[in-house]
């Protein structure tokens, strides 16, 4: 399938004598937001650093481009060598750094002698900030991270991705806490993400933004996937069911 950025087959993760995750198998589209739904403790977070390499497999594989990966070596650093991106909820951010300088942080650009090439950081920074349209928010890249509204930071932790050419970009809880105007702001991001046909995993406890930029829900429950469905053939209140029926308590 050569629209496929990413597929995990019979993922298994043990804890001990606990199994956090059960023969876990999806796949994410070119080109699609998949929305991954379940109450805490469903195994979301646990399913999250598996994909980005922050937990090992105790099996199963994973496919990125079809490639297969050798899951006894993928960590951190290959998967954002293979094009995945995580933005946690608390993606920590230099506070008296400014924008260029947060979206370089630990992979800077180097001139052709080795220095920190500022002024080509600075181009790639001020083109993202237009693409994301950061100039209608009164953001430069010069304005220092702790200046930047809550949404604003989400959209220079998805900006990072995209400046390394994520293909994957992996979000949780992106809209946890922020305002109405704030949330929009994000979801206007990962519609972004979508429109340059990357493919994005949200992870999000709201019903309501899950169903405005997903194509795809999986809804995990004690480490497994219990349900799945296509928003094409399924209206928002039966999706909120759905969750109910196969939780059986409540999400929201």
């Amino acid at each position: 399938m050569k629209n496929v950025a990413i597929e995990i087959k019979n993922l298994n993760k043990w804890f001990g004598p606990t199994q956090a995750l059960k023969n876990i198998s999806f796949s994410i589209k070119k080109n699609e937001v998949l929305a991954l739904l379940g109450d805490n403790g469903a195994g979301k977070s646990t399913l999250i650093k598996a994909m980005s390499g922050a937990e090992n497999f105790t099996d199963g594989q994973i496919f990125i481009n079809n490639e297969p990966i050798c899951t006894k070596k993928y960590g951190v650093k290959l998967a954002r060598e293979r094009g995945i991106e995580t933005v946690y909820q608390s993606d920590s951010l230099g506070e008296q750094q400014n924008i260029w300088r947060n979206l370089f942080l630990g992979r800077h650009l180097r001139n052709r002698f080795g220095f920190i090439d500022s002024k080509e950081e600075k181009r790639q920074a001020d083109l993202l900030l237009k693409t994301l349209n950061f100039n209608g928010i009164g953001a430069t890249i010069e304005t220092e991270a702790k200046l930047l509204s809550g949404g604003e930071r989400q959209g220079l932790a998805i900006g990072r991705a995209m400046l390394f050419d994520a293909k994957v970009v992996i979000l949780d809880e992106p809209t946890t806490a922020l305002s109405l105007g704030e949330v929009e702001k994000v979801l206007c991001f990962i519609e972004t993400l979508k429109a340059q046909h990357r493919a994005c995993l949200l992870i999000t406890h709201n019903l309501n933004d899950a169903y405005r930029v997903a194509d795809r829900f999986l809804i995990l429950d004690h480490g497994t996937i219990v349900a799945e469905h296509v928003k094409s053939e399924i209206s928002q209140p039966e999706l909120q069911q759905s969750i109910l029926n196969c939780v059986g308590r409540g999400l929201l």
